[in-house]
């Protein structure tokens, strides 16, 4: 990965609180994992802001290497990776996700 790409991705994740990494938007996911995703925030209530994989393919594969996580999407709470719709789904059912996302929102 190039400097200037770690440096896109880091910013990024920096500079929001909830950040998903997807194939496509939170308007139109373009896949189920992504959709789960979306899913789940929308019904926790939070702002969260989405980076469309698709449209952007240097961060497709950058994204791959800076999580060290081989898929897509990818959740990132306060900079911190979470993981993607897997441990989304168990985190959600466990209430753990909607712990995060207030911390993270009242830091």
């Amino acid at each position: 990965m190039t400097p200037e790409l770690k440096a896109k991705i880091e910013k990024l994740v920096q500079e929001n609180k909830i950040l998903v990494f997807m194939k496509g938007s939170k308007l139109m996911p373009q896949c189920g994992f992504s959709n789960n995703v979306v899913q789940i925030l929308n019904t926790l209530g939070v702002p969260y802001e989405t980076v469309d994989v698709l449209a952007e393919l240097d961060i497709r594969q950058g994204i791959k290497e800076y999580s060290n996580w081989p898929t897509i999407p990818q959740i990132y709470i306060n900079g911190e990776f979470i993981g993607g719709s897997d441990i989304a789904i168990e985190l959600y059912q466990s209430g753990e996700l909607q712990q995060m996302v207030e911390v993270a929102l009242a830091s």
